[in-house]
């Protein structure tokens, strides 16, 4: 769930792809405490793009800094002409922007009691096209959930702060990016499959209950932020709805994918389904026929719900799909407060931040079906993200606003970080609007406008790579006019990225979940049918 000030927005091809390359070397146990290796062969591990080369190295999620890196080029005089080129890393991952193409450079870390890991070279290239560029964009993006996540429980981080605390989001992305990993060649299935399996189990075996200390969740849902360690409720959180059915979402499309006949698999399969069946969708209601946004032990349910347009859509399918005739939230319900709008000359349903027309989009495939609302209107709720899409790029070229920096292909609002602290801000109609930039506008809507969505994403990376692109490819946000650079990475921006990629070149959650017995069972209960 993306979080606002103020209100209640809710809110990661072979190895050797086209301009991506890789290295890969181990480090001693001296600088890496962690024993549990994401990656088959553990060590440094380098990606390579156009003038860029990220760099991370397997020290695990609790891997202590500072440390340094050096760098050398490939078979100039060994290690006389090696430097240090980055120090005081608090975090075990950094990008070097600061390379030529064509150019082969060596990388190793040193830890903070001067031992250092072996040598491992990358060689940037140009992109060829706009495939390599993608191929770069998603697994970079992947990486996050590689290296983010506390290998021993399978929780991710909501940010790349070491004192981050785990987001349930991101754990139901980063489920889904283990998925297209394994498509996609950069992860071996059965590590895949083990990673899964600990997640889901971790998530099955946290206590539940109402009290307000010592527990992840209640009746089937859970807190929306947990302990990285413990899995427990951290701070003092909400009981988060949609950010259960985004976790939801991934454990569906792990179940799945992994339908081998192999104990792990099957036990997938068991974990995913039990996971599911224990929600209690009927509470979460609260007597009414929409849904809560959440629920506090110390003050009940939130008054704010889920209704009108907005990313709600995965949680009405969910528990459409899942419960009985007795449940009192309905799609009507839901729908009866959506607007429609002619906005920057498109007609759509408007939710003003990007996220709340992509986030279900991600496991839902929308085209060629609508549901009462949208039929009379002649659309499908794809095609009302594609409008919203496009429309806000028209915004931003008409920049009625004023802000510095807006164009054709400086474009992107949703929630994020903002020089001011965390917002929610989209457009049209302009809501919060404050001139920062979010590249996972634009990578979230990929499937939907890849037209434009390209190209912006390229030229966000050709023109503020330097301040923009980090060790898992884009960071939050950008102010263009204030020359401010986010410096933190969010697993809810990384997530619907590599997804819609994905979805976009057929082999996404949409290849996997239309099938999917609970949400074509929900579609139908919502009324959804064919379009023509």
């Amino acid at each position: 769930m993306r979080r606002a000030a103020g209100r209640l927005f809710r809110r990661a091809f072979p190895l050797l792809a086209l301009g991506v390359g890789l290295g890969t070397g181990s480090l001693p146990t001296s600088v890496c405490r962690a024993s549990d290796s994401p990656h088959p062969t553990g060590g440094t591990f380098l990606r390579a793009g156009d003038r860029s080369v990220t760099v991370q190295w397997d020290c695990g999620h609790a891997a202590a800094g500072p440390f340094s890196v050096e760098r050398r080029l490939v078979g100039a005089g060994g290690g006389s002409n090696a430097s240090v080129i980055r120090r005081g890393l608090p975090a075990p991952a950094w990008a070097d922007v600061d390379v030529t193409n064509g150019i082969a450079y060596e990388y190793r870390v040193v830890g903070p009691d001067g031992s250092s890991g072996p040598w491992a070279a990358a060689t940037p290239k140009e992109f060829v096209d706009d495939t390599a560029f993608l191929d770069l964009l998603a697994a970079t993006a992947f990486d996050y959930f590689r290296f983010e996540a506390n290998p021993r429980n399978g929780l991710v981080r909501d940010r790349t702060r070491r004192d981050s605390k785990c987001s349930i989001a991101a754990v139901g992305f980063g489920l889904s990016a283990q998925v297209a990993a394994v498509e996609r060649g950069w992860w071996d299935r059965a590590a895949a499959a083990e990673r899964v399996r600990t997640t889901l189990r971790t998530f099955l075996e946290l206590p539940q209950g109402p009290g307000a200390e010592g527990t992840a969740g209640h009746r089937g849902w859970f807190y929306h932020f947990l302990e990285m360690d413990t899995g427990l409720r951290a701070w003092k959180c909400e009981l988060s709805s949609i950010d259960t059915v985004l976790f939801l979402g991934g454990v569906l499309d792990a179940r799945a994918f992994f339908r081998g006949d192999v104990p792990v698999e099957r036990e997938i399969r068991d974990l995913a389904e039990r996971l599911v069946a224990r929600v209690d969708w009927s509470w979460m209601t609260d007597g009414e026929d929409t849904f809560s946004m959440g629920w506090h032990p110390e003050k009940g349910f939130i008054r704010s719900r889920w209704r009108g347009y907005n990313e709600g859509m995965l949680l009405y399918l969910l528990a459409l799909g899942s419960a009985g005739p007795e449940l009192p939230a309905t799609w009507s319900a839901w729908t009866r407060t959506s607007g429609w709008s002619r906005l920057e000359g498109f007609e759509f349903s408007p939710f003003p931040p990007l996220f709340g027309h992509q986030y279900s989009h991600v496991w839902v495939d929308f085209r060629g079906i609508a549901d009462d609302f949208l039929r009379s209107r002649g659309i499908d709720y794809f095609e009302n993200s594609r409008r919203a899409t496009l429309a806000q790029r028209a915004h931003a070229i008409r920049n009625p606003g004023g802000f510095a920096g807006y164009g054709p292909w400086t474009w992107g609002f949703t929630a994020s970080d903002t020089p001011d602290g965390y917002a929610a801000h989209g457009a049209p109609p302009s809501e919060n609007e404050n001139g920062t930039v979010v590249p996972t506008a634009a990578g979230g809507s990929v499937a939907f406008a890849p037209e434009v969505c390209i190209p912006t994403l390229r030229a966000l990376y050709e023109q503020h790579r330097e301040g923009l692109w980090g060790p898992y490819g884009f960071r939050d946000a950008f102010h263009p006019g204030r020359g401010w650079y986010a410096t933190d990475t969010l697993g809810i921006d990384q997530g619907p990225i590599l997804l819609m990629i994905e979805n976009l070149r057929g082999r996404g959650p949409w290849s996997r979940l239309g099938s999917d017995p609970i949400l074509r069972r929900g579609l139908e209960r919502a009324g959804f049918r064919p379009l023509r």
